[in-house]
């Protein structure tokens, strides 16, 4: 592969949402409630270019290895990161995200092994489901505790982000997002090892 065909638009775009990583964890860890509630932001426009790369690769005949392998790594990279901040700070059970991330190492060094082989593994249609349904749940984590912040910094009265049902909604949606990974990653294996079998 020669360089032009490796530094694309699409290509970019992915490993923006590596760097956008970074500035959304440093937002959200923040001393000042402004920068914090900015975190909402950073990760969406991080969750845009997931939606774009692949597109975008796909119309303008751009789908390269580099960025079949980045793109799945990067939402990994971008969704893991937020799930064990919200652990960090105490918004969610830290026992729905330890599965989470277990299988998207494992699923990582698969791919990983799959390159190393000179086999590349294709992202299936319910792993993207999957991510889909990641982003949306961090999202609207994200927006949530980011309300919190700008009205608790403006002194209004009742917050209802306080109330017993928003613990319960955050280990919801991530509860929710723990099934689809568990049913994916079960999938990615059966499939890795009917591959081996018929290699």
């Amino acid at each position: 592969m020669n360089r032009s065909e490796l530094i694309n638009l699409p290509n970019i775009l992915t490993i923006s949402r590596i760097f956008l990583t970074v500035l959304f964890l440093g937002f959200l860890f923040a001393d000042t409630w402004y920068w914090r509630s900015m975190a909402f932001v950073v990760f969406g426009l991080a969750s845009l270019t997931d939606l774009y790369d692949g597109r975008l690769a796909r119309s303008r005949a751009q789908v390269t290895g580099f960025g079949t392998f980045m793109d799945p790594l990067a939402d990994k990279i971008l969704v893991t990161s937020a799930l064990v901040a919200f652990v960090l700070s105490r918004l969610v059970n830290s026992w729905l995200v330890v599965p989470i991330v277990m299988r998207d190492v494992l699923i990582t060094g698969m791919r990983l092994y799959g390159v190393y082989h000179g086999r590349q593994m294709e992202t299936s249609r319910l792993a993207k489901w999957k991510t889909t349904v990641q982003l949306v749940a961090v999202v609207v984590i994200l927006f949530v505790t980011g309300l919190q912040e700008v009205l608790g910094e403006f002194n209004y009265g009742y917050l209802p982000m306080e109330a017993a049902w928003v613990p319960v909604l955050f280990n919801s949606l991530v509860a929710t997002v723990l099934l689809l990974t568990l049913l994916s990653g079960v999938h990615y294996f059966y499939r890795a090892g009917f591959s081996f079998n018929e290699s």
